[in-house]
């Protein structure tokens, strides 16, 4: 990790155990993209990241002279999936946008849709029943089952979610399966998702998971600002 300002470098915020987060940094170092990576907490959100996104969520992507307002390159990507789309735009060694089938990077798009807006959603609730004892436990999540369900009868079905080699979507959904793995890891350990389970822990054994975990000082704490990627 090194530590200098580099000012040609996109500036990424975020944090590190938001999956959305996590998402666009796995985005970034599988299209090889350097960044100057600002680490932030959501109690304490830098100015000069809500005045390039209002929304006040990471990740945020700033490009060089984004801050300029008489800038004519100006450039903010605030939406995780983005982030990611655009830097394998930029290069793509494994070929994860599938460029020869155009029409996987829809579904691809589609299915990290109905990842977050409606499986996160669920998955939520199911955190707050465990965390709190509401006693709808085993409702709640039974409601995240139908997406996890889908992703287990997918890889029945083929090597990975979508064809018979890695996609954008099988890294854009590590952070969410992570997450759920984790509220209840005695049910997940025996829980009828052999496939899925497998594939979680394959990757969050890779050097590339390490390397997207890797934790950050805080930038408002000394203004460092740290390569990433």
């Amino acid at each position: 990790m090194t530590l200098e300002v580099n000012n040609t470098l996109p500036v990424l915020y975020s944090l590190q155990h938001c999956p959305y987060a996590m998402r666009a940094r796995m985005g970034l170092l599988m299209a090889q993209q350097q960044v100057m990576l600002r680490a932030i907490t959501m109690k304490n959100k830098p100015e000069e990241m809500l005045n390039v996104s209002p929304k006040g969520t990471v990740p945020v992507l700033v490009f060089p002279d984004a801050h300029n307002k008489y800038s004519t390159r100006s450039k903010v990507i605030d939406e995780s999936l983005d982030i990611m789309v655009w830097a394998l735009q930029q290069n793509d060694p494994k070929d994860l946008l599938h460029k020869d089938n155009p029409e996987n990077l829809i579904e691809m798009l589609e299915l990290a849709r109905r990842n977050d807006k409606e499986f996160k959603p669920q998955l939520e609730i199911y955190k707050k029943s465990k965390r709190f004892r509401t006693g709808t436990e085993i409702e709640e999540r039974q409601k995240c089952e139908v997406f996890i369900a889908e992703l287990e009868k997918r890889l029945t079905e083929q090597n990975f979610f979508i064809g018979q080699k890695p996609s954008l979507i099988d890294y854009a959904l590590i952070p969410f399966v992570r997450q759920f793995s984790r509220v209840n890891k005695a049910w997940f350990k025996q829980a009828p998702y052999p496939l899925l389970r497998s594939w979680i822990e394959q990757h969050m054994q890779t050097r590339l998971y390490a390397k997207a975990m890797e934790k950050y000082p805080l930038w408002l704490d000394e203004y460092e600002e740290c390569v990433f990627g």
